[in-house]
């Protein structure tokens, strides 16, 4: 197995933490948002509640393509300072909101520091074709122990400093991940960053099947995940047995490891990607068809989170090293914000359809909608090609 050089690592080790810095702001208040939201004035309304909660990635889709281009052509060091400041006023605006209106200004705001596409760009700039998906692995791993870390922390911080003061703490950990790619993080070389070679056209991005496959993936993968955190939330707290929910977040989270280690070595040691992450898909197809059809109690509601989280993490790590890989480099910064405005763009939509679906239909109909959505992109996915490198050309 080829090794990682010292800027290699110090590249996926300093990315991987700009990434867990900036996505904790995110995920740490998905277990208290919608209960947060719904004391507010208009939050007798779960569809108000969804947007509240998946606000944020409509203006990430928005701007990832420009900020994706834009790193392309004046840096991916700058963009990635430019969006960064975006996101503390964003997280400024939240903590201060006093209605749900304003909370979702400033959710908005946040959203429109769109970075992903640059620092998954600048990751690719900084490792070699051979190591990438590893580098990528570690920064998928990191967010998912991040999630782990953030779906755990999010209700505790909340009985402590209240929603306002976890935006205020998202704010200080992000001029955290300003020193990191100031000091940290290896300045790139590649024609990406000097610019001496023009990006290929986002049309040419746009024809590609496979990418437009991987895009449609994440768009499913996060869309789900929203959907199912506007209802989750309020199945644990009307459980009986005075259930704890971060108690309950750090089982589900942990022993989701358990399947989503295996699914990696499987996928890179032994080479069966695309079996991988077919199989990957159709667990998260099974667990939401569980959650939706069957009469769960705690038990087998924390089975069905287990096993959709081992997937989710498992994809969430392989999906960007996958569109890296098939990107041409001129492309990646274009090709990888359209993978990340796909993203974003599941987590606007999964959110609002969560809330409305659950208002019309309780938590059992989110689910449906959800097996329902992942049945088609596992359809979807079937087709794609497993080589290493296509040409966008």
């Amino acid at each position: 197995m080829v090794s990682f050089t010292q800027s290699e690592r110090r590249a996926s080790l300093g990315l991987a933490s700009v990434f867990s810095l900036r996505m904790f702001g995110l995920f740490v208040i998905l277990p208290v948002v919608a209960l947060y939201a719904n004391s507010m004035p208009g939050g007798e309304s779960a569809t108000l509640i969804g947007l509240a909660v998946g606000i944020y990635g409509l203006t990430q889709a928005i701007f990832q393509i420009p900020l994706g281009r834009l790193s392309d052509y004046w840096g991916r060091k700058k963009t990635i300072y430019l969006g960064l400041l975006i996101f503390i006023l964003g997280s400024l605006v939240a903590a201060s909101a006093d209605s749900l209106l304003w909370l979702c200004i400033g959710r908005a705001i946040q959203g429109a520091g769109a970075i992903s596409s640059a620092v998954i760009a600048l990751n690719a700039d900084l490792t070699r074709d051979e190591v990438r998906t590893k580098s990528m692995a570690v920064i998928g791993v990191t967010i998912g122990l991040t999630f782990i870390l953030s779906i755990v922390l999010g209700p505790v911080l909340d009985s402590i400093v209240g929603l306002p003061g976890i935006f205020l703490i998202t704010a200080l950990l992000t001029l955290v991940a300003m020193v990191i790619v100031c000091f940290y993080v290896p300045d790139p070389t590649s024609v990406d960053e000097t610019g001496d070679v023009a990006p290929v056209k986002l049309t040419i991005i746009l024809s590609n099947r496979d990418l437009l496959r991987l895009d449609f993936g994440i768009f499913s993968l996060h869309g789900i995940l929203m959907a199912m955190f506007v209802s989750i939330p309020f199945i644990l707290n009307g459980m009986e047995g005075n259930v704890v929910s971060w108690k309950f977040y750090l089982l589900v989270m942990l022993s989701s490891i358990l399947i989503m280690l295996p699914l990696m070595m499987v996928s890179e040691r032994f080479g069966y990607r695309k079996f991988v992450f077919v199989l990957s898909i159709a667990l998260i197809t099974l667990s939401q068809f569980s959650l939706g059809l069957l009469n769960l109690g705690y038990a087998g509601l924390a089975v069905a989170l287990i096993i959709f989280f081992g997937a989710f993490n498992m994809l969430e790590a392989s999906l960007p090293s996958w569109v890296s890989r098939i990107a041409e480099p001129n492309s990646k910064g274009t090709a990888l914000g359209v993978y990340s405005t796909s993203q974003y763009l599941g987590t606007f939509v999964g959110g609002v359809a969560g809330g409305w679906i659950y208002q019309q239909y309780t938590g059992q109909g989110v689910f449906v909608f959800c097996a329902v959505w992942a049945a088609l992109w596992l359809l979807v996915s079937m087709s794609i090609s497993d080589n290493k490198r296509i040409s966008v050309s």
